[in-house]
């Protein structure tokens, strides 16, 4: 979807279209949510037809209902399909509780960071769900993510308006590029630490299992 076709879309539906956007992609779906926030932001800017301030409170609002919606359709859905195929995919009953442990001890920072990562923004409810991180510290997180991503997308979009419409594309290209290389490096470092980081999950929900 075109920045062109975004704007057009903020300027008939308004604050409505951000709110479902980002409510549908905070749910798990990838849909350009962080775009159309700022297609938002660069038309209350140009135009002053939208307030700035709603857009965030809006935004935010979605990110937190949607979240929700993610981490229960995770903890459902995502969560059976795992245990129940996860071993054909390679995920094997200890990498789960491996996940489970990580999202047990770092799930908070993974959830709040997670937001702001290209391609991954969207799964962080379907992550935290599927790896029983518990619901209130996921909400608080979750809460502390989507405002934090929801203000800065926007004031990026009110603040410099055209210009970084036209740079969208490049802006974007290079944000896919940088997420790809964290991942593979994050994967890397869990890998080095595989056995270790394993001992100490098996360990861990032994004493308290998180189930």
């Amino acid at each position: 979807m075109t920045v062109a076709h975004l704007s057009a879309l903020v300027a008939q539906y308004g604050y409505v279209a951000t709110f479902l956007a980002v409510l549908i992609a905070s749910a798990g779906a990838p849909i350009p949510a962080g775009e159309l926030l700022i297609a938002a932001a660069v038309y209350a800017a140009n135009t002053h037809r939208l307030s700035l301030v709603l857009l965030i409170v809006v935004g935010s609002m979605g990110a937190l209902l949607g979240g929700a919606i993610g981490y229960a359709i995770g903890s459902s859905v995502a969560a059976a399909t795992l245990e129940r195929y996860g071993p054909r995919a390679g995920l094997t009953s200890a990498r789960i509780r491996l996940g489970r442990y990580l999202f047990a001890v770092h799930g908070g920072k993974i959830v709040f960071f997670l937001r702001f990562v290209a391609l991954l923004g969207p799964f962080g409810g379907l992550l935290a769900g599927a790896n029983r991180m518990p619901f209130g510290r996921f909400m608080v997180f979750n809460a502390l993510g989507g405002i934090a991503w929801t203000a800065l997308f926007g004031a990026i979009g009110y603040s410099f308006g055209a210009m970084f419409e036209a740079a969208g594309k490049t802006l974007g290209i290079a944000a896919v590029v940088l997420t790809l290389v964290a991942v593979l490096l994050l994967l890397r470092w869990i890998h080095q630490r595989e056995a270790v980081l394993q001992a100490q999950a098996d360990a861990m929900l032994c004493a308290d299992p998180i189930d």
